[in-house]
C-alpha cells in the first residue's frame, strides 16, 4: 500500500503542470509579441517557492530589451531580498513564426520558446548556483500577457523529472517603486 501511495504521489508531482497547453491561448488578446513587450525597460517582482509552497526567495528584476541585428537582447538585472545581485543576458532569435531560440551564459544548450495568442512558453535547463557549485534544473516557463503593460509569469522547476519548486513573477512596463 505504501508503495502504491508513493507511485501515485510521484505521478502527480511529475504531471503537476500537464494541464497547461498553448492551444488554449489561440486567438486570445493581447498578443504576446516578445520583442514588442520587452523593448525598452521592463520591471518584475518575483518569488521562488519550494515544492511544499514555502517562499524561499524574493527578488526584483530590471530588464532592458533591444534589437541588435538579428537578435533580441534582454539584459536582466536581479536584486534579491537578501542583498545578492545577479545578471543574465539573453540572446534571442526567431526560429520560424511564433518560435524562438534563446541563449544565455547560465543556460545549458538553448531555450526553446513558442508564442500562441497572449502566451509564451519557454523550455530550458538552467545552471542554478547551489552550495558553492551549480546544479542543472529544468524550467517550464509560462508567460501570459494580460494587458498592454502587464504580464504574469509562472515557471515550474524540476530535477530528474520531479518538481522542486515554482517561480512566480509579475511584470510591468513602468516602475511602481518610483
Amino acid at each position: 500500500m505504501k508503495r502504491f501511495a508513493l507511485l501515485v504521489l510521484l505521478a502527480f508531482s511529475m504531471t503537476g503542470c500537464a494541464s497547461l497547453n498553448l492551444d488554449q491561448y489561440t486567438n486570445t488578446e493581447p498578443k504576446f509579441d516578445l520583442e514588442q513587450y520587452f523593448a525598452g525597460d521592463t520591471y518584475a517582482w518575483g518569488i521562488f517557492q519550494s515544492r511544499g509552497g514555502e517562499i524561499k526567495r524574493q527578488f526584483k528584476v530590471h530588464i532592458e530589451g533591444k534589437k541588435v541585428g538579428d537578435e533580441f537582447v534582454l539584459s536582466e538585472h536581479f536584486k534579491y531580498n537578501d542583498g545578492e545581485t545577479g545578471e543574465r543576458v539573453w540572446h534571442i532569435t526567431r526560429d520560424g513564426q511564433d518560435r524562438y531560440i534563446g541563449k544565455a551564459g547560465d543556460i545549458v544548450g538553448v531555450a526553446q520558446g513558442h508564442e500562441v495568442g497572449q502566451a509564451l512558453n519557454w523550455h530550458y535547463t538552467l545552471k542554478l548556483p547551489y552550495n558553492g557549485s551549480t546544479i542543472d534544473v529544468k524550467f517550464n516557463d509560462w508567460m501570459i500577457r494580460v494587458s498592454k503593460n502587464v504580464m504574469i509569469n509562472r515557471a515550474y522547476v524540476s530535477k530528474f523529472g520531479i518538481r522542486v519548486g515554482e517561480v512566480t513573477l509579475f511584470f510591468t512596463k513602468s516602475d511602481p517603486d518610483k
